[in-house]
């Protein structure tokens, strides 16, 4: 609604009150005063009655729009002139303010839609060519040049380069990109130009899928928005019912007792203050945009909810399982001890892993630089690890399993070892290892802490080895540790605890192997997943970031959500009754119940958007 039309409206109820309280001759004419108040009243009222009447025709007969309508129409039967334009203005000032709160909570969501750019420059032939994104092809490759977004996803093309991702994921630091590593949509080159391979339509891309998922989240109801539609639907036509017995009933009473005195016009005067007041408009709006503003902050740290009915559940959870290897490490493997070996056959075993792309091969090589030495008749064993002629010398590099097959003798210790074991041996002799070890995450142990203090379990659920998954869970403080699972061991273990503990649970892992338990858990929550098209379609929550802690910040966003709906329920209906009861009994006239219906709706709506400044 514009605002000249209240504020027009407004003025001219002053001005006539004015002039009433100064005693103007003129204005003390009934008809004057009628027409003066009727023309105050058009520029709001017929708005009202307009939309009374187009949700009439929809089916809902009983709207917050007739209420309004009928309370006021009713006072310019009773002669009530000012009161009449009161309620229509007050309130259009009231819903003009909480639309104003409305589109503050939206425009947080809105400004995602900036991160798509308008146009996006590929090259064909040979030639730089300007399209739109949609016209942009999987396979094209696109530029894009320092200070600009990508336009689609795509891979990265030469050398690693860094990238601004605060927008997608929240992360302060750009992010360092490597040749062949994936680039999202949204994403900002920071330092140079930069090529990439188109991977997706710019239909789903990360940025238009988070645009999806967030639209449909307010589309999936919370239980109490739903109870909230449902009650209006019943709490209407029964107020309105009340309103009528308001005027009959003591009309009855005066039949059967002459001696109570019954006016007509301060029944129907009380009446219409019911009306006034029993307006449920500050349930309807306040509860939905409580929701909307506990998405909106959520997305705003880089946690998307798939529905406001995931914000009620994560605020039920008791219980957080995590995935080990990606969710609270970091997946990638570091040297964390080695025994037995010189410097220099450390540096030999370096040189053999040169001929490996396993991830521990990287690790190693990131430890300790290659010696050079003459490294010949690399082999490798599959599942065992590699052997190599280094001067002479059979060298053999790999697990316990390498030395076992080759009838090797080592210690039994290593069989122990809290991590992974990289074992050496030269010429038929074991040597010594190499451990590694899988890095936690920096916030891993910031994130178990917060939850403990929420009063929330935490439960770690890996396929890794059990001494491993133990060492890990003992390092951040994890209640529960179970380790040698597969995916279906780990569903029997969320199993046990929904339906043998009665827990509420959420799951939280990367996504992709973890889709089964994602699925069955209460809330299924994907870590760092935001390309991942699996874990968008599993998920009910996905962290952009790659920090677990987001984690409990997403449980403190669902619980302040619910909690603030509770309030604005229990405070809407609590001043609702009191103010009704008193119009009843005469105590409140007219002004008070509209000054009590539209505060109480401002009132709910301001504590809806405490939510939008939720530190996390």
């Amino acid at each position: 609604m514009s605002w000249w039309k209240p504020a027009l409206s407004l003025a001219m109820l002053i001005v006539g009150i004015v002039l009433s309280a100064m005693d103007v001759q003129w204005f003390q004419n009934r008809w004057i005063k009628l027409a003066w108040y009727a023309i105050a009243w058009m520029p709001t009222g017929l708005g009202v009655l307009r939309e009374a009447i187009e949700e009439a025709r929809e089916g809902e007969l009983f709207s917050e729009f007739l209420l309004m309508t009928v309370a006021s129409l009713g006072a310019f039967a009773i002669g009530e002139f000012p009161e009449a334009v009161a309620v229509m203005t007050l309130y259009c000032i009231g819903e003009a303010l909480q639309d104003r709160a409305v589109s503050r909570a939206r425009s947080n969501i809105k400004s995602l839609i900036a991160l798509r750019p308008d146009l996006a420059v590929v090259i064909r032939d040979g030639k730089r060519e300007t399209v739109k994104p949609e016209e942009v092809i999987v396979g094209d490759i696109v530029e894009v040049k320092a200070g600009q977004r990508v336009p689609v996803d795509g891979k990265l093309m030469g050398k690693a380069a860094p990238f601004d991702t605060a927008a997608l994921t929240g992360e302060s630091m750009p992010r360092i990109i490597e040749s062949d590593d994936e680039v999202l949509a949204g994403m900002i080159a920071c330092e140079s130009t930069v090529q990439l391979t188109a991977t997706r339509p710019s239909g789903e891309s990360a940025v238009s899928r988070i645009l999806e998922m967030v639209e449909e989240a307010t589309e999936r109801k919370a239980p109490a928005e739903l109870f909230i539609r449902r009650f209006s639907r019943i709490y209407t036509p029964v107020v309105v019912g009340l309103a009528v017995l308001v005027v009959v009933l003591p009309w009855l009473y005066s039949c059967i007792v002459p001696t109570f005195g019954y006016e007509f016009t301060q029944w129907l005067h009380r009446a219409l203050i019911f009306l006034v007041i029993s307006c449920p408009c500050a349930l309807v709006i306040s509860v939905p945009l409580s929701y909307f503003a506990g998405i909106g902050a959520a997305s705003r740290r880089g946690i998307l909810f798939k529905g406001s009915n995931y914000l009620d559940a994560l605020a039920k959870v008791d219980t957080v399982v995590f995935d080990k290897t990606g969710t609270l490490t970091t997946g990638q493997f570091a040297v964390a001890d080695v025994n037995g070996l010189s410097g220099d056959q450390v540096a030999t075993v370096a040189d053999i892993e040169q001929h490996s792309p396993h991830p521990i091969a990287r690790a190693i090589n990131d430890y300790c630089k290659p010696g050079g030495s003459p490294v010949s008749d690399v082999k490798n064993i599959a599942g065992y690890g590699m052997s190599a002629m280094v001067d002479g010398k059979t060298w053999l590099v790999g697990t316990t399993r390498l030395l076992e097959h080759e009838v090797i003798g080592y210690p039994e210790t290593l069989g122990n070892a809290a991590g992974t074991m990289v074992a050496v041996a030269i010429d038929g002799r074991y040597t010594g290892h190499i451990l590694l070890k899988d890095r936690l995450k920096e916030d891993a142990r910031t994130t178990i802490t917060k939850l403990d203090s929420q009063g929330i379990n935490t439960v770690m659920l890996s396929g890794d080895r059990q001494n491993i998954v133990k060492e890990v869970a003992n390092q951040l403080g994890v209640g529960q540790a179970h380790g040698d699972l597969l995916p279906q061991g780990k569903v029997e273990h969320i199993k046990k605890l929904e339906e043998k503990e009665g827990r509420q649970v959420a799951f939280v892992g990367d996504g992709i192997n973890d889709a089964p338990v994602l699925a069955l858990s209460d809330v299924g929550i994907a870590m760092g997943a935001l390309g991942s098209d699996m874990a968008i379609e599993t998920a009910d929550v996905i962290i952009q970031t790659d920090q677990p802690s987001r984690v409990a910040d997403a449980v403190t966003i669902g619980r302040r959500t619910r909690a603030i709906v509770g309030q604005n329920v229990a405070f809407a209906i609590g001043i609702k009754v009191l103010v009704m009861v008193l119009g009843v009994l005469g105590i409140a006239n007219m002004w008070e119940a509209v000054f009590a219906d539209v505060g109480v709706a401002l009132l709910c709506v301001l504590n809806s958007l405490r939510l939008m400044r939720t530190a996390a």
